[in-house]
């Protein structure tokens, strides 16, 4: 008895008495959709409609258990999300702003019209305008109360307009009110769009008084230098902007303000700054930096709302990081012209000593962490430039590499932060990442002021070994250095930007081989060129070669280090190799070099040149014996590689070259040299002293024979 000869179990019958009701009940509901439709047919066209029997009532199915529905639930559809499109864009916003613009013009163009026409007079011009203006910015509010928010300052932005260009015209065209006037008026009106962008929380609004603030230096300009009024006016605004940016979220203002403030003070220092000016010139220029200054100071400053694209970016960043550099930078370039232009350039020093202590000082006050280490970074790099400010550009270059280094110190202590001290984890990677290219910028500029120098391509010129162009080839290997040791050690705590810091790494050991190179550069190419032979092993440039082996020996050791760490890449293992190349090739190139210099060729020392020739075999035999040594201790074939190479260079010279411009008896020592060293390579690989053979068979499919007792 199987079991397909067992009875059924109850469920198959509560499943078939279950269809049948289902059936039913549908029965009845299409029915009742038939005697409905009948009904609104008949009372449209009058005629009744025959009545149709009502079906038995359904026959009450047994009581069972409730059981899940096989049937999946039908989703609802997903509700688009909404999303600006370009039609509503282009007619709520792009038209909005042409609107505002093609309206300025036109009021501009009336009130030409209105002069050239004389329909009215000069005073009721001005009183129109004045009206039109003020009348304009009320009636906008009809349409805030409404709920049409953006079209309602979109007016206000009309009527300020209209009430800027009257007081203008009023003054420049119609000669009917003094500038003391204009300007108490115009201040007014930006002072009210003020206070309404901050009653209304409208950072629109508070855009448009800010822009209209910014111009009315442009209208009310008359040609003539009013340092005290342009400044004075200046300050109030940007004091009023970074009060409304401390209490309101409306860090893009500060993208308005500061551009402006330093286009202006460049603007007027070009074309009217004169010595009288200095003392004036200076307390306005450190008023500008303490108003700034202040932004990332106190309370963290309110973020804005997200906004896609570049300002979205600008604002996030600017507060805590663009707006500090960018301060830094205006202060120490500005002072650093007024006093270079009055004759006091042997205070600079003490100038840079006071804003890094300002720094040092700004450091210690309540703010963030990013301002914090921002502010740090700066003293540190106007540090570094205090005392040798009177040499020339290299300390320049010194100070772009510092201050790179300072950057990329702040970046990775932003990184290490915990997600919650600043709030969120994506605020501070962001952050991280801005400065990580600052940063990166700043060491470019340096590394370019170092290749720029002439004294590495100069073959005349002549310098002791202890001099500016080596001190600062070694602060800058020393900074690419210190920025890498700082991307290795961030990158295992900041596991997101991982392949970043990587990169930052590896670029930044490649830089020092670079200068490893300038180093080398001398003695392998220019010095060979010079006017007068130099003593051997003895000069400057043997020196410099020196200290470039030793650094890429180093950059090599890391590399190779990181590389039998990190196996996921083969970078480091290729920047390690490429490492020993360039160090195997520079130390053959300077000791070629200096070799040659042992003999120097004259006309009384006509066997010069066969003792050069004969020494350098003798030294490439070596190097290429001390190579090869070293790969059979170290059991690396990249290396014996190489040895291999040199001898066979070594080979290619001495019977082509060798044989045939030495004399006999360098003959015959080259060449039992040369033979005595492939005698003794070639025995040591038949012997397999190190066990090579037995090693590849360990490691592949194929044997070696011919091993010898």
């Amino acid at each position: 008895m199987g079991p397909e000869d067992l009875p059924q179990a109850p469920q198959s019958r509560a499943d078939d008495v279950s269809g049948a009701s289902e059936l039913r009940l549908l029965t009845a509901r299409v029915e009742a959709l038939e005697r409905e439709l009948a009904t609104m047919r008949s009372s449209a066209t009058g005629v009744p409609s025959s009545p149709i029997a009502s079906p038995p009532p359904p026959i009450p199915s047994p009581p069972m258990q409730s059981r899940p529905s096989r049937v999946a639930p039908v989703e609802a559809p997903a509700v688009p999300r909404s999303s600006s499109s370009l039609e509503n864009r282009l007619g709520a916003q792009v038209f909005n702003r042409v609107g505002i613009i093609a309206l300025m013009i036109g009021v501009t163009w009336f009130l030409k019209l209105a002069i050239d026409k004389q329909w009215i007079g000069e005073v009721g011009r001005i009183l129109i305008g004045l009206v039109a203006g003020a009348g304009v910015i009320v009636w906008s509010e009809r349409f805030r109360r409404k709920g049409f928010s953006t079209f309602s300052y979109s007016l206000k932005a009309i009527g300020s307009g209209v009430l800027y260009l009257t007081l203008w015209a009023a003054y420049q065209l119609y000669h009917v009110m003094p500038s003391e006037a204009c300007l108490g008026g115009m201040i007014l009106i930006t002072a009210w769009n003020a206070y309404m962008a901050w009653a209304q929380d409208a950072e629109l609004l508070a855009a448009y008084a800010l822009a209209g603030g910014l111009a009315t230096p442009l209208l009310l300009s008359t040609g003539g230098n009013h340092e005290a009024f342009l400044f004075t006016y200046l300050l109030a605004i940007d004091m009023a902007t970074v009060a409304l940016v401390r209490i309101k979220p409306w860090q893009r203002l500060l993208l308005g303000a500061f551009p402006a403030t330093v286009l202006y003070f460049i603007a007027w220092y070009a074309r009217f700054y004169e010595e009288p000016a200095f003392a004036v010139t200076t307390v306005f220029a450190g008023l500008f930096f303490l108003v700034f200054a202040f932004v990332p100071l106190g309370s963290r400053t309110p973020e804005s709302e997200p906004h896609s694209g570049l300002f979205r970016s600008l604002s996030r960043f600017f507060p805590e990081i663009l707006l500090p550099l960018g301060n830094a930078a205006f202060i120490s370039l500005a002072l650093y012209s007024l006093m270079q232009a009055s004759g006091r350039h042997w205070f600079l020093p003490w100038l840079m000593l006071i804003l890094a202590a300002t720094y040092l000082l700004m450091a210690r006050l309540p703010q963030g962490s990013v301002p914090a280490a921002m502010h740090l970074s700066l003293a540190v790099v106007f540090l570094t430039i205090a005392i040798p400010l009177k040499a020339s550009g290299h300390w320049i270059t010194i100070a772009w590499l510092v201050e790179g280094v300072a950057l990329l110190w702040v970046s990775a202590r932003v990184a290490s932060l915990p997600a919650d001290a600043e709030g969120s984890s994506s605020r501070s990677s962001g952050a991280a990442s801005v400065l990580r290219w600052l940063s990166a910028g700043s060491l470019v500029l340096g590394l370019g002021g170092l290749l720029a120098v002439p004294f590495w391509f100069d073959a005349g010129q002549t310098l002791p070994l202890f001099n500016h162009n080596l001190a600062t080839a070694l602060v800058a290997a020393a900074a690419f250095a210190a920025t890498a040791w700082l991307a290795l050690r961030t990158r295992r705590i900041d596991r997101v930007a991982f392949p970043a810091w990587s990169q930052f790494a590896f670029l930044s050991l490649i830089a020092v081989n670079l200068v490893a190179v300038l180093l080398g550069l001398r003695e392998v190419v220019t010095s060979r060129y010079g006017p007068s032979p130099h003593s051997p092993f003895l000069n400057a440039d043997f020196g410099m070669a020196l200290m470039g082996l030793v650094m890429l020996s180093v950059v090599a050791a890391v590399a190779l280090r990181i590389a039998v760490a990190d196996e996921t890449t083969l970078l480091w293992a290729h920047l390690s190799g490429g490492s020993i190349i360039v160090i195997n090739l520079l130390a053959i190139l300077t000791g070629v070099r200096e070799i040659q210099s042992l003999w120097p060729v004259t006309a009384a020392n006509s066997d010069s040149e066969l003792r050069r020739a004969l020494a350098v075999s003798a030294f490439l035999m070596a190097y290429g014996a001390v190579l090869l040594a070293a790969g059979f201790w170290r059991r690396t074939a990249f290396i014996r590689w190489q040895a291999l190479i040199l001898l066979v260079f070594t080979i290619g010279k001495t019977f082509l070259y060798d044989m045939r411009n030495l004399s006999q008896g360098y003959r015959v020592v080259s060449f039992l040299g040369l033979g005595a060293l492939l005698m003794t390579v070639s025995f040591a690989y038949q012997k397999d002293w190190l066990a090579l053979r037995d090693s590849g068979v360990a490691h592949g499919p194929e044997t070696s024979s011919g091993h010898e007792s």
